[in-house]
Formats: structure tokens, C-alpha cells, sequence
């Protein structure tokens, strides 16, 4: 082995370079780049042949990123697998404490490497940390003229490590106040939806009733109206859209449930469902609730699958004066009101089913229909 001189942490040079590495920081280089340019001057700092900085994924317990200096990119595609987070690297992991060794092999929890992966002899392994949060860890192998690494090397690479914690850190923190900002938007969104558009058109929908309470040419106050309903349409579709901006919650949701519910049964159906929420679905609904609320959708909309004859169907959930209402309504030809609709009878309707589970609940279910008319399911329970 050649042997290469020695250089304190103290050196001019080590603390320059040590320095203008740190620097980096206040610069704009994109995370991956200033991680790998850390890795780089820990590498070449200490005379390693090889080194990596693992980054840990989001449950702290194995590698969602690997950074490699020192491999060529045929030596890595000679490799089996990327690293998973075992052996020494996994007691990095558990234990972030930095780790020396002459020879890796020799460590009890050593595991060998994955075939194709070039020799190391000499490790260094230090944690990647920002205000005791651990990031990951960087490793260093193979220490060039010398059987191991210092204590100066465990030094310097700690310092480049704690470097590398704050990058990650600051790009996490960057990440999240972008979220808030995004949030920040939806709100002032769903404000302004709600203050100039709704209330506008509450002014329209006013006006025109207006107009519908004088003596009009035959048909025209039908039209009135029917415009009049259509507003009132319009502004519970806002209502809905002014919550989910005004939510926006990564979390499950009765909304989100009831819209994966209906695309679910698109392919039976043949068309898409329209769906319409009013009220504080997302809070005032709870678990048990939204149980039984699901199984009474689905099998609503089963059942307009396969009898109905449909060719559209609406489906609103509401949440008001401590209710939840949902409705199922359809233009198909109609329940025969001579059919069983017991569940598991003839009919296959389910219907029973359905008042079953709002009676659990102290609510009621009510079917509405005529042949040539569609049918309306109406499940209506209280809320606590």
C-alpha cells in the first residue's frame, strides 16, 4: 500500500475546502447536486476511495435515495441491487452514531455485498443530522495509503454530514411552506368564489323570481323557473367546490370515497355519475355513518345497473340540521311495485337492505318511483 501524507483537520487547505463546501448552502444549487458535491469533498478530503450518502425514507427506517462517488457507471450496473438498508447499513440506521472499522467484513453485523459490487476494506460511517433529526448517513470506504480512517476523518465528515442535514432540512421546510402557500391560495380561492360569485348569483336568482311572481306569456315563466332551478344547482356545485378547496386534505375523506365509488362502477353503469355534496360532509359524517352510507350508495347504484334501464343517474349526499341525506335518483323505467325487495329476493333490489341499515342508525328509507318516471332513493339518518 502506497503511503500518503497525513493532513490534520487543522490543515489550511482541509479547513478552506471544509469551508467553501459549507458555503454551499446559501447558494442555489438544487438539493441532489449539493448532496453530491458534499459527498465528492468528503470523498476526496479524506483520501476515500468510494462514498455514498444514504437518505431515509419517510418512515426513518431504510434508504429511499443512494448517492454514489468513486463508481463508474458500468461498475453500478454490474451491481445486483441498490442497497436496501441492511447490514452496517442498517445499524446506521437503528443507531446513528458514527462507526469506524479497519474492516467492514469483520463487523458482526456485516452482510456481505450483492454481486458485481466492487471490494471495500475500511469504513467510515457518520449520521446525516439537522437539530437531532436523523436525514440519513454518509459512508466512506477505502481509505487510500492507509489501513483505516482517522479520528480527524470521522471529524471532517461530520461536519459534511451536518452540512448535508441542513440541506435536506431546508429543502423539506422550502417544500412544506410551498404547500402552505398552495393552501394559502385555495383559501383566498374558495373566499373569493364564495363572496362575489355566489353571492351574485343569489342576486340573479332573486331578480328572476321576481319577475316569475308577474303575469307572463304562457311558457315563459316555466323557462323562468327552470333557469331559477338551474341556479340554484349551480350555487350547491360551488358550495362543494368552495369545501374541497377550503379542506384539502390529503386524508380519506366521504367525498373522496363516494367519487372513488363512482368510477368503480362507471364500467357497469356506462355513464358517469353526477355527484353533488352540500354541508360539512367531510367533519360531521362519522365512521360508522359513512359505513353503512357507502354500502347503501353502492347498492343504489348496483341496482340502477342492473334493472334500471338508466341513462344517467345523480347522486347527493347533504348535511344539514344534524341529517345526512343521500339520494339516488335515476331515469330509468321504474321499481314495479309488485316486485319482492326484501334482500336476496327475487327482485335482487336490496331495498330491504338498505332500510335495514338506516333503522341501525334510528334514520328512515324512502323509494319514490313510477313506471317510465325513474326511481329516487332517499337514506336519511341522524347525525350526532
Amino acid at each position: 500500500m502506497v503511503a500518503v501524507p497525513y493532513r490534520s483537520v487543522e490543515d489550511p487547505v482541509r479547513l478552506r475546502r471544509l469551508l467553501q463546501a459549507v458555503f454551499l448552502l446559501q447558494g442555489d444549487l438544487a438539493l441532489p447536486d449539493l448532496l453530491r458535491h458534499l459527498v465528492e469533498e468528503a470523498t476526496s478530503m479524506t483520501g476515500a476511495r468510494y462514498g455514498a450518502l444514504g437518505m431515509l425514507d419517510e418512515e426513518g427506517t431504510g434508504l429511499a435515495e443512494f448517492i454514489t462517488v468513486g463508481v463508474t457507471p458500468a461498475e453500478e450496473a454490474n451491481i445486483a441491487h441498490r442497497p436496501k438498508g441492511l447490514g452496517l447499513l442498517g445499524l446506521l440506521i437503528s443507531d446513528p452514531t458514527p462507526l469506524r472499522l479497519a474492516d467492514l467484513h469483520a463487523h458482526p453485523d456485516s452482510v456481505g455485498f450483492p454481486e458485481g459490487h466492487p471490494p471495500m476494506t475500511s469504513f467510515l460511517g457518520v449520521p446525516v443530522m439537522a437539530r437531532d433529526e436523523v436525514y440519513g448517513n454518509l459512508y466512506l470506504t477505502d481509505k487510500i495509503g492507509w489501513s483505516e480512517f482517522t479520528s480527524d476523518d470521522e471529524n471532517l465528515a461530520g461536519a459534511l454530514a451536518a452540512a448535508a442535514g441542513i440541506a435536506i432540512q431546508n429543502a423539506r421546510l422550502h417544500q412544506r411552506a410551498q404547500d402552505a402557500a398552495l393552501l394559502e391560495d385555495r383559501d383566498r380561492i374558495a373566499r373569493d368564489l364564495h363572496d362575489a360569485v355566489i353571492q351574485r348569483l343569489f342576486a340573479v336568482g332573486l331578480s328572476l323570481q321576481g319577475v316569475v311572481r308577474k303575469e307572463l306569456p304562457d311558457g315563459v315563466d316555466v323557462r323562468l323557473q327552470q333557469a331559477i332551478d338551474d341556479l340554484d344547482g349551480t350555487i350547491l356545485q360551488i358550495r362543494s367546490s368552495i369545501f374541497e378547496l377550503g379542506a384539502a386534505r390529503p386524508t380519506r375523506s366521504v367525498r373522496g370515497d363516494l367519487h372513488a365509488l363512482v368510477q368503480d362502477l362507471r364500467p357497469v353503469l356506462g355513464f358517469d355519475v353526477q355527484l353533488s355534496f352540500a354541508g360539512p360532509v367531510d367533519t360531521m359524517v362519522t365512521d360508522e355513518v359513512t359505513e353503512h352510507l357507502l354500502a347503501v350508495a353502492r347498492e343504489a347504484l348496483t341496482n340502477v345497473a342492473r334493472h334500471a334501464e338508466a341513462r344517467s343517474a345523480r347522486l347527493s349526499l347533504v348535511v344539514a340540521d344534524g341529517r345526512c341525506i343521500l339520494e339516488v335518483l335515476d331515469d330509468g323505467r321504474g321499481i314495479d311495485p309488485d316486485a319482492p325487495h326484501e334482500p336476496g329476493a327475487g327482485g335482487g333490489l336490496g331495498l330491504g337492505n338498505m332500510a335495514h341499515r338506516a333503522a341501525q342508525l334510528g334514520g328512515v328509507h324512502l323509494v319514490e318511483s313510477k313506471p317510465g318516471g325513474g326511481t329516487r332513493v332517499r337514506w336519511q339518518v341522524p347525525l350526532p
